[in-house]
């Protein structure tokens, strides 16, 4: 099971240059100025929808951020959409302002094949910066991009200095994602990404001048918890409820789930697993070159006997602009902390895999970001 499924986590450091003013969900702004900024990095044809381009199948700009399926798909072939290939994850933190010289940290986690086109991701976000990001716009520099591995260890991928990439970061298998790392942190070799060892000089003409290889066929204010401490800059929660009959999860961003045709703000935690294994499964199918083959209706149904103890959760609303749908769009969601009790170790692997990837609507923005506790 997943054993094709691989996943990449980068941390980028950035120096604001101007006053720089997030509203009260950080994500929106990172996600929205990303897809701009990034459609005009790699776009041809300029002028034309997505939809109505004929590269749409091929191109860099439709994989990562419109995210069709391709045309011989067995999976969601009715949807005009697939689960996009990458995670932006904001600041988490209460400030909202940032002024000159102040520097922050985000991070974003690609998955499969979308691994390949880091480099299309650090120019992207160099871009943004001169750009400007936020109320505003305020524009920032891009000091430094580094490969964070499964025990936290960071190793610096790029820097402003030099500007030049290195291929030798860490790639997470889930398979590696081992179940006792309930009960201990893990300590692990970062393994570098074998496809080649050259540095890349990030140039103005990037887009143009290097090519990789596509294997794709085809508001309101809310405040954001913060617990736990850092290791090499990335939070290391505790690892005190390590037992395979209880767990708690802290939901650190909106979390949206959606069951019997609506999002609930009751996380039972059988509609958790069922939005979690959809999203891994088509993650896995489209992206990672896996159809995830187990018995679907009977872990969901294992997992009914699980109960939820307690629930710590507050709703929060947010909204945003859509440039692209032209309208609002309501993104709100629960956070806080839900205890659950029952059989919980063959669950164990895709929880903590969520943990990387997000779970539910709109994990692109950073929602649906959990930790176990």
């Amino acid at each position: 099971m997943l054993e094709t499924f691989r996943l990449a986590k980068f941390r980028f450091t950035v120096c604001a240059k101007e006053h720089i003013r997030f509203s009260s969900y950080k994500g929106s702004a990172f996600r929205g100025g990303f897809g701009y900024a990034f459609k005009r990095v790699v776009c041809v044809i300029k002028g034309k929808t997505c939809d109505d381009c004929l590269l749409k199948q091929k191109c860099i700009y439709s994989y990562i951020f419109e995210t069709p399926p391709p045309q011989d798909a067995e999976m969601l072939r009715l949807y005009p959409k697939v689960p996009h290939p990458f995670v932006i994850e904001p600041p988490i933190t209460e400030k909202q302002s940032f002024e000159p010289g102040e520097t922050f940290t985000f991070q974003v986690i690609l998955i499969g094949q979308a691994i390949d086109y880091l480099p299309y991701f650090i120019y992207t976000f160099t871009e943004l910066g001169k750009q400007g990001i936020g109320q505003g716009r305020g524009k920032y520099d891009l000091l430094q991009a580094e490969g964070i591995g499964l025990g936290n260890e960071a190793i610096q991928i790029y820097d402003n200095k030099t500007q030049t990439l290195t291929s030798n970061y860490p790639v997470i298998q889930a398979s590696q994602i081992d179940i006792n790392s309930l009960e201990t942190n893990i300590e692990s070799t970062p393994q570098p990404n074998s496809h080649d060892q050259r540095e890349y000089p990030l140039k103005s003409s990037y887009h143009e001048e290097h090519r990789f290889n596509s294997h794709y066929q085809g508001g309101h204010q809310f405040n954001l918890p913060y617990q736990g401490g850092t290791k090499g800059g990335v939070r290391d929660t505790p690892q005190g409820n390590n037992h395979n009959n209880t767990i708690t999860i802290f939901f650190l961003t909106p979390l949206r789930l959606r069951f019997d045709g609506h999002i609930t703000d009751k996380i039972e935690f059988h509609i958790l697993l069922r939005n979690l294994l959809r999203r891994i499964s088509s993650l896995s199918y489209f992206h990672c070159g896996e159809k995830l083959e187990i018995d679907f209706k009977g872990l969901i149904e294992r997992a009914g006997a699980v109960k939820m103890t307690k629930s710590d959760t507050k709703w929060f609303d947010w909204k945003r602009f859509s440039t692209r749908q032209e309208e609002w769009m309501s993104l709100g969601g629960i956070t806080g902390t839900v205890s659950y009790e029952g059989d919980l170790a063959e669950f164990t692997p895709l929880l903590k895999l969520g943990e990387y990837v997000h779970v539910g609507k709109g994990t692109s923005f950073g929602l649906g970001k959990y930790e176990i506790i």
